[in-house]
């Protein structure tokens, strides 16, 4: 619980605690205005409440994952499996590059190619002065 209680914790939760009171503050003033005849306002009575909830959810899971990355027995152990004689074992996958389609074999992309180039080289003209 010691983790909790660092500087960034404390303002954590301090802004936890200040924006479910406004949220809530809101809730009951468009509740206030809707009992006044403001039929729109019905909906933000309802939608500011959801607001707070929501901080109070993610300020929950923060704590609880918080919780859990200092306790070592809560995160399950991987274990690899012994490496064969001859093999490496890597951590992540390996990318193997593979070999690009060629320009010259497809007509279709070499010449939108040269009409990109083109319109590259003159900037201001039109797509349909390209005399290609």
């Amino acid at each position: 619980m010691k983790g909790l209680w660092t500087p960034a914790w404390i303002a954590r939760h301090v802004l936890a605690v200040v924006l479910v009171a406004a949220f809530l503050g809101l809730g009951w003033w468009q509740f206030s205005r809707a009992s006044g005849g403001n039929t729109l306002s019905w909906g933000y009575t309802f939608e500011w409440p959801v607001f707070a909830g929501f901080v109070v959810f993610l300020w929950f899971r923060e704590v609880q994952h918080e919780l859990r990355g200092r306790d070592p027995q809560s995160q399950p152990q991987e274990e690899t499996p012994p490496a064969e004689e001859g093999h490496v074992t890597l951590g992540r996958p390996v990318r193997v590059p593979v070999a690009a389609a060629r320009v010259e074999d497809d007509p279709e992309l070499t010449a939108y190619n040269d009409y990109l180039s083109w319109l590259a080289a003159h900037p201001s003209a039109r797509p349909s002065d390209y005399p290609g």
